[in-house]
């Protein structure tokens, strides 16, 4: 299809009522990664209600993925949208908050799945006028940061019969201007591995500290030693983030404790680096305590691959925002971003890109992962009309 300047931005703006709607019945019963029953039943009936055909994957996983063909062959591309929640208490002051208890969409999941319902409808609308395939994938448990969603939808088969050739997908940013896409080609969000570090010293009573090792301070050595890591190991120029979460250790202020706990992340965009981490890491905790006498029992565990977007794939979904938006609504990321983001997997399959969908406003105070997070309904329209835009410029053209 040719380009016309906001021609899918009018026709989400015209089904706003539908996209809020949407919203509301999703950001009023949020639900936690792997619990997302009432969510997987609420887009079961909006896509049955727009005509689009629909399956699950097992009681076990509640992703859905629709798909709308059309009679002209062409690639199948795949738009994505996330479904979980937070563990969050909602303060936000929304006529349509949660009514779940400590629960929240508080990263725009909500906003994700409408988006990606209204760019089911206008694809479905247009059908006639399309080519290939789309499917619509809600997948869940992005928020589950080990294993995740996208990774059990792809080894059941998400991406087969008809076999997608390229993917999309898009998250609310707040770092970024309402109406303007963020883009970026390469490593775009970073992997995010997790540890937990046991320090094990010699129990005793603070005024005889000599008569063992104490735990605390061979804690506060490692939590320190960490930080030479990113500043004297790693490339400079290599982005690496250690952080050090919890500290977990003593009962009461005049008494050295056994053990003491650490648990972090470490965060990182480039292969190598990320595959280095681990044993750096191992090695320096284990030097630190053993040079003070203690113990360490270390677990490791890798989260998500960092999410690289296919150069190619992404030049041709710009090219088709530019055509959708203007130039001046795109914006490149110059560097990558340390969150994380499962969307990873998808892009270790088959081409595609991930975009930020601005929704920075003048009076906007609050980030994702906040308690009064909300997105404003513009954003619903834009996001529409991205992927969409985005999904068909993918169908349709070399990139440059």
């Amino acid at each position: 299809m040719p380009g016309d300047l906001h021609r899918w931005t009018r026709e989400a703006r015209r089904q706003l009522p539908a996209l809020r709607a949407w919203r509301a019945d999703f950001h009023r019963d949020p639900e936690l990664s792997n619990h997302e029953v009432r969510t997987q039943e609420k887009v079961l009936r909006a896509l049955a209600t727009l005509g689009i055909p629909a399956r699950t994957y097992g009681k076990d996983l509640h992703g859905v993925v629709g798909l709308i063909e059309s009679e002209r062959t062409g690639p199948v591309v795949a738009l994505r949208a996330d479904m979980d929640a937070l563990p969050i208490t909602e303060e936000t002051g929304a006529p349509f908050a949660s009514r779940t208890a400590g629960t929240m969409h508080a990263c725009g999941h909500d906003v994700h799945m409408a988006c990606l319902l209204g760019a089911g409808a206008l694809l479905r609308r247009n059908q006639g006028r399309l080519r290939g395939a789309f499917k619509l994938v809600f997948q869940p448990a992005e928020e589950d940061g080990h294993r995740g969603g996208a990774l059990p939808l792809l080894e059941r088969g998400a991406f087969d019969h008809p076999h997608v050739d390229y993917v999309i997908g898009q998250h609310v940013a707040s770092e970024v201007a309402l109406g303007t896409i963020g883009w970026k080609k390469g490593a775009m969000m970073a992997a995010p591995d997790e540890f937990e570090i046991r320090v094990r010293g010699s129990p005793g009573h603070a005024s005889t500290p000599h008569q063992g090792p104490d735990a605390v301070l061979v804690a506060a050595e490692i939590i320190t030693g960490l930080q030479a890591f990113v500043s004297r190991v790693r490339n400079p120029v290599d982005p690496v983030v250690v952080t050090v979460g919890t500290v977990h250790g003593g009962t009461r202020h005049n008494i050295i404790p056994r053990e003491v706990v650490l648990t972090g992340t470490v965060r990182t965009v480039d292969a190598k680096t990320h595959a280095m981490a681990e044993q750096w890491i191992r090695r320096r905790v284990r030097l630190i305590a053993a040079s003070m006498g203690a113990q360490v029992t270390i677990r490791y565990r890798s989260g998500y691959p960092v999410l690289v977007n296919d150069a190619d794939a992404t030049q041709r979904v710009v090219d088709a925002l530019s055509a959708e938006f203007g130039q001046d609504h795109l914006t490149e990321l110059k560097h990558p971003g340390m969150g994380a983001e499962d969307f990873a997997r998808y892009l270790e399959r088959v081409p595609g890109t991930f975009l930020r969908l601005g929704v920075r406003t003048p009076t906007m105070r609050a980030s994702s992962h906040s308690s009064t997070f909300f997105p404003a309904d513009q954003a619903l329209v834009i996001g529409t009309a991205t992927l969409v835009a985005g999904a068909i410029g993918l169908q349709t053209g070399p990139g440059r």
